[in-house]
């Protein structure tokens, strides 16, 4: 089987790592177009998910090639990589968040990014950051990413076989979380924000369908108005949409809520991964892979910047957790003029295009070298 390249995925992977920037530079208005505002999901499904079929779509292929030993060697030791970028990007966030702090007096940007635990007792937080335990703010994602990979050895040669025994599992695994709450335990809340016991649904889920997308199938030539699971699916993520507009109103969204059905869909957890939360993601992924085909759109201009950032996610999402409190400073020492707001953020997103686009040029650049070297 030839698991090809899927160019949306690196689009909404770059558009997904935008929206993780802006949507944790406070007061940023650009943050107020940002997929949470329109949903019950929001970036994070998107980048775990995704994750899940960038891994599953790459590592296969190293397991059809080169066999399970050397995908799964090659599997632990990107993992491994992952775990280092953890420790030496919390240090340098920690530098700059320190040094953010000393220069804007209207807000605590170390209590903002919850690093309060270093100042307290930095022996113990130096542990707890080696044992995962001491995540501040922006750094979530990454060490339930770790996690998640880690554990991709374990299903990775079913998966790429038959996916549904492992989504049944991994299923009765998140089934675990409302009966028994499993989480890990951290410094912050006490456990992790992001559940890796829930999460890893949403993990399993894309690579399932990375390996779906791979099989042929006929293509349902029907109008979409005329294909149930769209409609049902378009019509849900209205429904949130509409739902998540109206909580800026309450009035307005106390007339739309009866209570006896509010009372069933709150709290929306985003910790354990709420099944409206779930739905409303496969929901917004599968009218969003309806309306837009694998066509030429990812090949125009605009498109092509958010290509290059996904293909290279780990270090422009590095990148955004470091830019993030900059923003945030920048913005503070302006009192949150509008117009410095609007700057932070639009330049924010063009240095991570501009990485993006410096990583594919070096990229570029190292393959004849290789080449030659291989000679």
């Amino acid at each position: 089987m030839t698991l090809a390249r899927d160019h949306r995925i690196d689009f909404f992977r770059g558009l997904a790592l935008i929206f993780i920037f802006w949507d944790h530079v406070p007061h940023n208005p650009l943050g107020q177009i940002t997929l949470r505002n329109f949903g019950f999901s929001d970036a994070a499904e998107v980048f775990v998910f995704l994750a899940g079929y960038a891994a599953v779509l790459a590592y296969g292929k190293v397991l059809a090639r080169e066999g399970f030993l050397i995908a799964c060697v090659k599997i632990l030791r990107r993992a491994w990589v992952l775990y280092v970028v953890h420790i030496f990007l919390l240090a340098m966030l920690m530098g700059i968040v320190f040094f953010a702090n000393s220069h804007v007096e209207t807000r605590d940007l170390v209590e903002e990014m919850g690093m309060h635990h270093f100042i307290s007792d930095p022996q113990q937080a130096l542990i707890d950051e080696l044992l995962l335990r001491f995540k501040p703010n922006l750094m979530d994602p990454l060490p339930l990413y770790i996690v998640l990979l880690a554990g991709l050895p374990l299903v990775l040669p079913i998966l790429v076989r038959k996916a549904w025994p492992v989504v049944a599992v991994s299923f009765a695994l998140y089934m675990t979380v409302p009966l028994f709450g499993w989480n890990l335990a951290a410094i912050k809340d006490g456990v992790w924000y992001f559940n890796p016991v829930a999460w890893q649904l949403l993990f399993v889920l894309g690579g399932a369908a990375a390996m779906h997308a791979q099989r042929p199938r006929v293509p349902d030539t029907r109008p979409l108005v005329r294909q149930p699971l769209f409609m049902m699916a378009a019509v849900y993520c209205v429904i949130a949409a509409v739902l998540t507009i109206a909580w800026r109103w309450p009035q307005v969204h106390d007339a739309l809520m009866p209570a006896s059905l509010g009372n069933l869909l709150y709290p929306i957890s985003k910790t354990n991964l709420s099944p409206v939360r779930l739905l409303h993601f496969l929901a917004l992924a599968y009218v969003t892979a309806k309306l837009l085909p694998n066509t030429g759109w990812t090949q125009n201009w605009l498109a092509q910047q958010s290509c290059r950032m996904g293909r290279f996610s780990l270090e422009i999402f590095c990148l955004g957790v470091l830019l993030a409190p900059l923003a945030d400073m920048l913005n503070a020492l302006t009192d949150d003029a509008f117009a410095m707001q609007i700057f932070t953020a639009l330049v924010g997103a063009g240095l991570m295009a501009l990485l993006g686009a410096w990583l594919e040029f070096n990229k570029r650049l190292n393959r004849p070298a290789s080449a030659v070297a291989a000679l």
